[in-house]
């Protein structure tokens, strides 16, 4: 009797032990990054568009690099605001410990972000700002914001056309989404920027769509046979005013600049077609939002807005572009690496 009590005791004793360091392993697994807290969600426009395949890219790689787990979720198009939503809401109630968002208008998001900022979770807006009078009617506090700058941009654009066109003339704009804020913005610096001598006779939107853009700049052609320039919001459109531009038998009279710096712009450029671009760095955009989650998933306090690099990119440098894609060719400050050390 008292063996086999014995016996019993030590098997108690060893179940024990075994718990403990059942548990210990759990714990330790989950402090490596399993855990919710350590998991970001990232929620970005239409990877239809290659500036957003690229940003995608970004946010993979530097989450691989700084050791998180990331979820990224795209809208099924550059216009899907409703389908976008319906992704972040989805997201919303899981165990994420930070949100990525790249929202398609400046409110389609607010709705699914405001239980986000109620739980106190980080949300890093970048790219397409969140509308601060919308972000603030829901209670909804924003991280910090990473994008361009894009009066600058617009600003950067018309200095380029005015080296292109040093005597004048005149140019069309074609924007994106009418109403929306980057277009907007865009089309609002290039034409505070421009010199007396460059005239703007007609504004369209084409909706961020390559074949939309086509057809306007078609019809602003035969409209205005004498234009000798565009500036377009995007490098995708922009790809389909340069082919109308062909098309019309005006290719090398008629420039063209645009904003993105995707690669097939660059080609465009190398290629004699694209006349410049201002290329902003989706890829570091995307590497610097997981950088902030990072650093506020670490308690850091993060600055409220930070401007991402803008470059441009004429025939001169893009060589040296194409050499260093997806990244930017030349130093930029970044904020948040300061914050992870």
């Amino acid at each position: 009797m008292c063996r086999q009590s014995l016996m019993t005791k030590m098997s108690l004793i060893l179940l024990a032990v075994l718990g403990v360091i059942i548990t210990a392993c759990g714990g330790a697994s989950s402090g490596s990054g399993s855990s919710g807290s350590a998991q970001v969600a990232a929620v970005i426009k239409g990877l239809d568009n290659p500036f957003f395949q690229a940003m995608q890219r970004g946010i993979q790689d530097e989450a691989r690099s700084v050791g998180v787990s990331v979820t990224v979720q795209a809208a099924a198009s550059i216009t899907d605001t409703t389908g976008q939503a319906d992704k972040l809401q989805a997201l919303a109630g899981q165990n994420y410990g930070c949100y990525i968002v790249n929202p398609i208008s400046g409110t389609n998001l607010v709705q699914a972000l405001a239980p986000i900022s109620q739980a106190g979770k980080p949300i890093i807006n970048i790219d397409n700002p969140i509308s601060a009078q919308a972000a603030q009617a829901a209670g909804i506090k924003i991280s910090t914001y990473i994008g361009t700058d894009n009066i600058s941009a617009g600003h950067q654009a018309a200095s380029e056309m005015a080296k292109l066109l040093p005597t004048g003339g005149k140019v069309a704009l074609i924007g994106g989404i009418a109403g929306d804020v980057t277009s907007q913005q865009r089309l609002q610096g290039f034409s505070q920027g421009v010199p007396a001598a460059i005239q703007i006779v007609q504004t369209v939107a084409a909706d961020w769509d390559r074949q939309k853009a086509l057809t306007a700049a078609g019809d602003i052609l035969r409209a205005h046979p004498d234009l000798k320039g565009f500036f377009v919001a995007n490098d995708d459109m922009a790809l389909g005013v340069v082919r109308a531009i062909a098309d019309a038998g005006k290719q090398g009279q008629v420039k063209v600049v645009s904003v993105d710096g995707i690669q097939d712009a660059l080609k465009s450029i190398q290629a004699g077609q694209l006349s410049a671009t201002v290329s902003q760095y989706p890829y570091t955009i995307g590497a610097m939002g997981v950088e902030a989650c990072k650093a506020a998933l670490a308690g850091k306090t993060l600055p409220a807005r930070v401007t991402a690099p803008t470059l441009v990119v004429t025939s001169d440098n893009v060589a040296q572009a194409l050499a260093n894609f997806p990244k930017p060719f030349s130093s930029y400050v970044d904020p948040f690496q300061g914050l992870l050390k």
